[in-house]
């Protein structure tokens, strides 16, 4: 795929948004923000463009989207690092390429699936298309759909497809792929299309699109640890802003929202016992919500871009450090590069 075919394939949900949330804090020289998820590099690009003085740190587990974005990127080639990692280790990227300590000034995450990954028919992530049951988001590491689908008992199918997809038929679709894998593997998407079919009811069949949507949702959260790495990156994410820095993610499904609600109310909140006659300042609000609950693309921009219209944006400012008590320490720091020129 060329630098042009990843622009035109990418097109960033939001983008206008993230950047007026984001912007407070970009605009002064030496600023850095830190694109947790990378993917085809268009909002990276878009705050490039936007801020002349920002430099971007652009996190990605998948090195065919750092390849890309890289190429994509060229031209900004003194304002941009990529690093090849899962983004639960920003706190060692900001450690790197942050200030003095260890602080950078943004975050922004937008999550879930990437238009890459979906589009490349042969990663697996598409129920719509016949491929290998892949589905890593690094397909250097880890452990596969079909691996998982091969290997999982009956009742971690279950939980899998109950929790992470929401699925109200997990039971029979999990019962419906143990009893498949007796006779024969699963190894291509189109067999498990054919089993979630085939197991759950005509009536709801019906309704809400394909099927299959619900389990392929489960199974590449379930691949790549996704709800596990949200909810290690995020308060994280919150540690390494400096004071006046702001976060910005994009969620795509209700678990990811939760999670991002969680940490982002905990630190709006006042930790203090509610009858103390004066709040200690340790135990003030560290966040300031910048969002008024989370937003959603409006109609034009979801008729533009089918991506934005599940999108659920949350954001937020820091507003003191943390007490040095309880400040956590950066995770191994991953090897980063600059982009090619």
């Amino acid at each position: 795929m060329s630098q042009a075919d990843a622009a035109s394939r990418h097109v960033p949900v939001l983008a206008e948004r993230c950047l007026e949330l984001l912007a407070p804090a970009l605009q002064a020289p030496g600023a850095v923000l830190i694109d947790a998820t990378l993917g085809m590099g268009g909002h990276t690009e878009a705050a490039l463009r936007r801020f002349p003085a920002l430099h971007v740190v652009g996190i990605d587990r998948d090195p065919q989207a750092i390849a890309l974005a890289s190429a994509r990127l060229a031209p900004f080639a003194d304002r941009f690092t990529a690093v090849h990692t899962t983004y639960d280790h920003i706190d060692g990227v900001a450690a790197e390429h942050g200030d003095a300590a260890g602080r950078v000034q943004g975050v922004l995450m937008d999550l879930g699936v990437s238009s890459l990954q979906l589009d490349e028919t042969e990663r697996g992530f598409a129920y719509a298309h016949d491929a290998p049951l892949d589905m890593r988001m690094d397909q250097s590491a880890g452990v596969s759909a079909a691996q998982l689908l091969a290997e999982a008992s009956e009742a971690e199918l279950r939980r899998i497809l109950k929790v992470y997809g929401e699925e109200k038929f997990a039971g029979r679709i999990a019962a419906a792929i143990v009893r498949r894998r007796e006779t024969a593997p699963l190894t291509r998407t189109g067999e498990l299309v054919d089993i979630v079919r085939e197991n759950i009811p005509a009536a709801a069949r019906r309704t809400g699109g394909n099927p299959a949507k619900r389990t392929f949702q489960a199974l590449r959260i379930a691949v790549n640890g996704e709800l596990e790495v949200l909810e290690r990156a995020l308060p994280r994410a919150v540690e390494a802003l400096a004071v006046g820095g702001r976060i910005v993610v994009e969620s795509y499904h209700s678990l990811e929202d939760r999670a991002v609600k969680t940490v982002l109310a905990r630190g709006a909140r006042s930790s203090a016992p509610p009858d103390l006659p004066v709040e200690p300042e340790t135990h003030k609000p560290y966040l300031r919500l910048l969002t008024r609950g989370a937003e959603e693309a409006d109609a034009e921009e979801q008729a533009r871009n089918p991506r934005a219209k599940s999108v659920r944006l949350r954001a937020a400012e820091r507003l003191r450090p943390t007490p040095e008590h309880l400040l956590t320490r950066p995770t191994d720091r991953p090897t980063s590069r600059r982009s090619p020129a």
